[in-house]
């Protein structure tokens, strides 16, 4: 009895020593990942008597990356990326004239050009004070963005390419009934590309070589359709087709650009995409010998389904090279 008696107390001093030790040490510090919600802002901007809707978010005095759309969407298709980004850049994604949430004015009485869209979004930036940006620049983006570019070649701070095309060889089959257009003007040519503005069209636009559909949502479909069909739209949109075929002669000059002013540049492109093949992907590498490029098996809308590949390379690229430009 005395031993278990001695042994008890042995213990309970020896516990005793060891708590008040261990009282004695600093507290480890737990590192926990915080979650820090992203706010995007909505608004509005009247620019040539046009109101030009676009989404910001973002630190005001952050570097400024200027996400420009394509066809048939809006600035709808960066919500997903907005937030991904904000973090430390100020992200502004503006929607056309005739997309989204923007004015689209009667087709006869307003130029539904790219030459003009290119105006509007460099009225837009100088009304919100951005004056240099990194673009993101995808379908129409990128002759939007490289108009752009050309009237301000000192502003562009950094290019991210998605399936965005300025090299003939990316204008392939698929382009063969827009260049009859271009070429005749005719109305029976016109008429030929109504198709394209059908939800059979929008949604192929979506799923057409993405492999997992269970990651696309149908809402960017009913959503893009919704703004095709209003009234009026249709023929903006056939405005637009017939006055793509201006921006091929300004392909040597967008090029030229390339090759003089070296904008660090990141390529990530879908290559299943009919509209704007992998073809167009691999000249850039001609102008932009260090462009890092990253060919993705995916569609047209690569973001849809390839979120979780491209945001780290997109952020990780412009921590890199705007960084590098402080």
């Amino acid at each position: 009895m005395k031993r278990i008696l001695a042994v008890m107390m042995l213990a309970s001093v020896s516990l005793a020593s060891f708590s008040h030790a261990a009282s004695l040490q600093p507290a480890k510090a737990v590192t926990l990942t915080q979650y820090v919600p992203v706010t995007v802002h909505y608004r509005t901007v009247e620019v040539e008597g046009v109101n030009i809707f676009y989404r910001e978010a973002g630190p005001k005095d952050g570097p400024v990356v200027l996400l420009l759309h394509g066809f048939p969407t809006s600035s709808h298709m960066f919500r997903n990326l907005i937030p991904q980004l904000a973090d430390r850049y100020r992200v502004i994604a503006p929607d056309y004239p005739g997309f989204g949430q923007s004015d689209a004015p009667d087709h006869t009485k307003f130029a539904y050009t790219f030459g003009h869209y290119a105006d509007l979004i460099d009225g837009l930036l100088g009304k919100i004070d951005a004056k240099q940006y990194a673009m993101y620049v995808m379908d129409y983006g990128a002759p939007v963005g490289y108009r752009l570019a050309l009237k301000h070649p000192e502003r562009v701070t950094g290019l991210i390419v998605q399936n965005g095309n300025a090299y003939e060889e990316g204008l392939r089959e698929f382009w063969d009934p827009i260049k009859k257009y271009w070429a005749d003007g005719s109305n029976e040519s016109r008429e030929a590309l109504a198709g394209l503005v059908t939800l059979e069209t929008t949604k192929f636009q979506y799923t057409d070589g993405v492999k997992d559909l269970t990651r696309i949502s149908p809402d960017n479909w009913v959503h893009d359709q919704a703004l095709l069909d209003r009234p009026g739209n249709k023929d903006i949109q056939l405005d637009l087709f017939h006055d793509y075929g201006t921006n091929v002669p300004l392909y040597p000059k967008f090029q030229q650009f390339f090759r003089d002013r070296k904008p660090p540049t990141l390529i990530v492109w879908g290559k299943n995409d009919k509209i704007f093949p992998e073809e167009g992907a691999h000249p850039y590498l001609r102008d932009l010998p260090d462009a890092e490029i990253h060919i993705l098996d995916t569609g047209h809308f690569a973001l849809e389904d390839k979120l979780d590949e491209m945001a780290p390379l997109i952020h990780g690229f412009l921590d890199r090279k705007l960084s590098a430009k402080k």
